[in-house]
């Protein structure tokens, strides 16, 4: 099954559920037969998840992380954490460009964007090729209000209470 029209989603806001919105569609699309491609930006843990989730289901699911295990400062970014964002970008333009899967997440892409990593400019070039029956997902924070205007849907998770505010840290499993 292929999908007749793909659309732009983007997933963006302070609260969690961001890239778990973008993997639940992902697990829907892979459960009818849709093939996905996430590429995640700012992350690289082999171990993830995702990754685990890839490997048990590599005929449709494929994960490509382009980043470190460090945060990146974003007022003075290494040139490592560049390198690694030009280069998922680069596996990110390939996948869509030839249409490699049914849906391409680009996990963390409004981050990179905002931190300088990559340009909005690129992201509107790649965007702009984006095949007819491609679906396109972008998650993370502080996604620019062009980028808004751009995309077919557009949900902000707006953080009211969260568990980390009394000590709970992220919980395998549940938050990665």
């Amino acid at each position: 099954m292929a999908l007749s029209k793909g659309y732009i989603q983007l997933y963006t806001g302070d609260g969690k559920g961001k890239s778990t919105a973008a993997l639940g569609l992902a697990m829907r699309a892979v459960a009818r037969g849709l093939s996905v491609h996430m590429i995640q930006f700012m992350k690289n843990d082999p171990g993830s998840a995702e990754a685990t989730l890839a490997r048990a289901h590599k005929n449709l699911f494929r994960v490509d992380q382009a980043g470190r295990k460090n945060f990146v400062d974003k007022k003075n970014p290494d040139p490592g954490d560049i390198a690694a964002a030009q280069n998922g970008f680069s596996i990110a333009r390939d996948a869509i460009l030839k249409s490699s899967a049914d849906m391409i997440i680009l996990d963390e892409i409004n981050v990179a964007v905002d931190f300088g990593l990559i340009s909005l400019r690129d992201l509107f070039a790649v965007l702009d090729m984006k095949p007819e029956n491609v679906e396109i997902v972008l998650t993370g924070r502080g996604a620019p209000d062009e980028l808004k205007e751009r995309a077919d849907l557009v949900t902000e998770m707006r953080e009211v209470k969260h568990y980390y505010a009394i000590g709970v840290d992220a919980r395998e499993g549940i938050e990665f």
